[in-house]
């Protein structure tokens, strides 16, 4: 696929999401679509550390939770912007997702994958332990009785006007995460891939530049945790648990961890056929039998993706 091309399908699908979708889906969609929207900008932070470094983190969904609950705490603390909060809630987890590199300094495959896994795990223990702020009193600002919601920002408090602004969110996301694959980190996160010895040789902070990449990452699920509060108002310490950040780093390789089309295929997986299948009155654990039959043949066949797959399809027509 020519890069002019690839730049012209961004723009066309994420001017048709901003301006047309909202426009043309009823309620259910709309909250739907923000879903989407939402993890898939945590999905293509998984994807980047992944694509980049080839290193495996479960605990993407834990970090949505934290930034997710910096941004409750903060909305019933104080009177900032909500654009501020979410900046916050990406540069809190952003610290947070540093602290996870260290593990990826030593471990690698399986090992990391454990590790991050259980720090996911430890998450949930803590989340189900204090649950998320609603405005109650004291630091963990829990009500026991009915909580208050999370504010929404002044030009885009109706679930219509808040799905462009989620497709916004996405859209610098994505942008971020390619401005750092065109720069220098990008070019020492090849280096480090292909091996680190090499890389350090070469004169590259193998050390720093993985940092970077979960910092990165980390930011990416911050600002999806608090987008998500804003789209739901209030969270549920039962959404964040272990198994949903095993299940969302499969659906990033079902995408395909190379593009950003993988990601936004990720979110829709994610939340949109499981949508679907219970608005057909069919139970949505029948999406899992589905995700587990596509990551087979992600594994098997197609190791870069769905995307992978469309943008093969398009050179083929292109040498045609």
């Amino acid at each position: 696929m020519k890069p002019n091309f690839r730049s012209a399908l961004a723009l066309l699908f994420f001017c048709v999401a901003i301006f047309v979708l909202p426009l043309v889906l009823g309620g259910f969609w709309i909250r739907a679509f923000t879903s989407a929207a939402i993890f898939a900008l945590a999905a293509a932070g998984v994807g980047l550390v992944y694509a980049q470094l080839g290193l495996i983190n479960l605990s993407q969904i834990a970090l949505i939770g934290v930034g997710g609950w910096i941004a409750l705490r903060l909305n019933f603390a104080t009177d900032l912007p909500v654009f501020l909060l979410v900046v916050i809630a990406g540069l809190g987890t952003s610290a947070l997702g540093a602290l996870f590199a260290l593990p990826a300094l030593r471990l690698r495959g399986l090992y990391l994958a454990l590790v991050t896994l259980m720090v996911a795990a430890t998450f949930q223990i803590l989340f189900n332990a204090f649950q998320f702020p609603n405005g109650g009193s004291g630091f963990w600002g829990v009500a026991q009785q009915s909580g208050q919601a999370m504010r929404r920002p002044s030009i885009a408090t109706s679930d219509a006007a808040y799905l462009a602004f989620s497709m916004v969110w996405l859209a610098l996301g994505l942008l971020l995460i390619e401005a750092h694959k065109r720069s220098a980190p990008g070019r020492a996160w090849k280096m480090i891939r292909m091996s680190e010895a090499n890389a350090m040789a070469a004169g590259i902070n193998v050390t720093w530049f993985k940092i970077w990449a979960f910092a990165l990452s980390g930011f990416l699920a911050g600002t999806a945790g608090a987008l998500l509060a804003g789209a739901l108002r209030q969270l549920d310490a039962r959404s964040f648990t272990a198994i949903e950040g095993v299940l969302l780093f499969a659906l990033a390789v079902v995408g395909g961890v190379y593009s950003w089309v993988g990601a936004v295929l990720a979110g829709v997986l994610y939340k949109l056929l499981p949508a679907l299948l219970n608005n057909l009155g069919v139970t949505s654990d029948l999406a899992l039998i589905v995700f587990g039959v596509a990551l087979l043949h992600a594994i098997m066949t197609a190791p870069r993706g769905i995307a992978g797959q469309f943008e093969a399809l398009f050179q083929r027509k292109d040498k045609a």
